[in-house]
């Protein structure tokens, strides 16, 4: 799956995106598109049409006295797993179905470099390549509706997900979900790859919205 160039507003969205889901601006926070482009050193063009996007995503809401930080609600996070629960494991389907050597290769690599990391207890990098996992996913599934849906829904759990990768057992433990998918996917079975999927979604969403 090809993607055009990364053009400066999207970039910029994605940084603010991420800073908003991070908590760097929190919920209830005022910005201006004078501060953001101090902030971030670019032009208000850029950061004009980022905040249009961030407001369709309804991460924020334009008002009087500026832009207010609308951010994730637990609500948010129950429809966003509620959601993947009902689409991540079509799309682990399909990527079974429309597997090649580089996506796999893809997974491969996530893979290697998730289990490292769990070795080593480092939450941060552990959810770095958690994310590169799904993501390469999202890429072999073939469809660009499904990684259109799935991405910036994974994208927004980012902060809260961090939480999970605190405890080694559960790093441990989506580690070897993560397996059991990449084994399904290569072996070219798309009922076990959903079902397996699905299950994992399942268990991310119990244990965030437990805690």
């Amino acid at each position: 799956m090809k993607h055009k160039t990364i053009s400066l507003a999207d970039q910029v969205f994605e940084r603010l995106e991420n800073d908003i889901i991070v908590g760097k601006y929190q919920r209830g926070q005022i910005l201006t598109e004078l501060g953001l482009t101090e902030d971030l050193g670019v032009s208000r063009t850029p950061i004009r049409e980022a905040l249009q996007r961030l407001e369709q995503e309804q991460l924020v809401k334009n008002q009087p006295k500026g832009i207010l930080v609308v951010g994730v609600t637990e609500k948010d996070l129950y429809d966003i797993y509620s959601i993947r629960l009902r689409v991540e494991g079509f799309a682990a389907a399909e990527a079974a179905r429309y597997r090649d050597e580089d996506g796999l290769r893809a997974l491969s690599e996530a893979l290697s470099l998730q289990e490292f990391y769990v070795e080593r207890h480092d939450a941060e990098h552990i959810q770095t390549m958690d994310n590169r996992f799904h993501e390469a996913v999202y890429e072999m599934c073939g469809s660009n509706v499904l990684y259109s849906v799935l991405l910036p829904l994974h994208r927004k759990v980012q902060k809260y997900r961090k939480i999970s990768f605190q405890s080694n057992v559960r790093a441990g433990n989506s580690y070897k979900e993560h397996r059991e998918i990449y084994d399904a996917i290569c072996a070219g079975d798309p009922a076990l790859a959903e079902e397996l999927m699905t299950k994992h979604v399942k268990n991310a969403m119990d244990r965030l919205l437990k805690r």
